[in-house]
């Protein structure tokens, strides 16, 4: 299958902890210092991206959960609704869009974006993620956005953010291809994907039937004729643990670099896809700087490598 060529690329950080739980002993987690860490890694010489700066998020308000909400709900439906914005006038010549967070409660925002970017029209979505992310919010430990946010995008549950399109969801949840997870039997409502009909393919799926065909397959999730375009979300946890502890919820028997870049390239490079993001990675988990340097090698190769076939 070959792909077109990436076309321009512009970017946006979105430094965002706003959508996750503090550290357990209090202290506000630092996935807001990971756009500016990237960058002085190279990262904009090293893609050739456009930077168009950062969309900063309203003040962390929910230190104690709120029993049965999401945590900073009201803040995160005003930031969600400015990431659409800038993420609508990030693309609306072409370019596709590199959006680099903070915590993943930004798919719902982005998602927003991506439909504005086609007209408001249906978009599908590409989760790489090792969780599913897909809890209400009766289910979710934490109540943080995070273990939401796919819910969240799909429609599922009774929050501000699962409205955000009105009645109808952001995406629905047959247009989504869900990719990587390993969190059996943990807390991220994986029992509902199936009967919403979210195409899930959790990592062992993809280890036993190959990558190529996982592609195939979630390429034609995404491209059925009544979707515009389709975006893709990638989870630093989707990686290994033991090559990116630098995240809130490390998980074993993940990919490597060289299999993830096989799995989201072609994805990338699809003349349909309008953006991407990457989430979740914790500079305050990573003294060293090797997990930032592993993202932006990961970047780097998906996106200013030649074009994959």
């Amino acid at each position: 299958m070959t792909m077109a060529p990436i076309r321009g690329l512009t970017l946006l950080g979105a430094p965002s902890n706003i959508g996750i739980r503090p550290y357990d002993d209090g202290r506000l987690r630092a996935l807001d210092r990971a756009p500016a860490l990237l960058r002085t890694r190279g990262l904009m010489a090293r893609i050739g991206a456009k930077d168009l700066g950062d969309v900063h998020p309203p003040a962390y308000e929910d230190f104690v959960r709120p029993p049965r909400y999401v945590r900073n709900e009201t803040p995160l439906v005003q930031y969600s609704g400015a990431l659409a914005e800038r993420i609508a006038n990030a693309g609306a010549h072409g370019d596709f869009v590199v959006l680099i967070g903070g915590d993943c409660s930004i798919v719902v925002g982005a998602t927003m974006g991506a439909s504005r970017l086609v007209g408001d029209r249906a978009v599908g979505l590409a989760y790489v993620d090792a969780h599913a992310d897909f809890a209400t919010e009766e289910e979710s430990y934490t109540g943080s956005a995070a273990s939401m946010c796919l819910a969240m995008v799909a429609g599922h549950g009774n929050t501000a953010l699962a409205r955000m399109a009105g009645a109808s969801p952001l995406v629905r949840p047959t247009d989504i291809a869900l990719v990587g997870r390993r969190d059996e039997g943990e807390p991220y409502g994986h029992a509902a994907l199936r009967p919403l009909g979210v195409h899930d393919v959790p990592y062992a799926d993809v280890r036993s039937q190959g990558i190529e065909r996982t592609v195939a397959e979630v390429t034609a999730i995404l491209t059925k004729a009544d979707l515009a375009g389709f975006w893709i979300h990638v989870d630093a946890d989707v990686l290994d643990e033991s090559i990116m502890p630098a995240v809130d919820s490390p998980t074993p028997d993940g990919p490597g670099l060289d299999d993830l870049v096989a799995l989201v390239a072609p994805l990338v490079r699809h003349p349909r896809a309008l953006g991407m993001q990457l989430t979740i990675y914790d500079p305050g988990l990573d003294p060293d700087g090797a997990c930032a340097e592993l993202l932006v090698t990961f970047l780097e190769q998906t996106l200013a490598g030649g074009p994959t076939s």
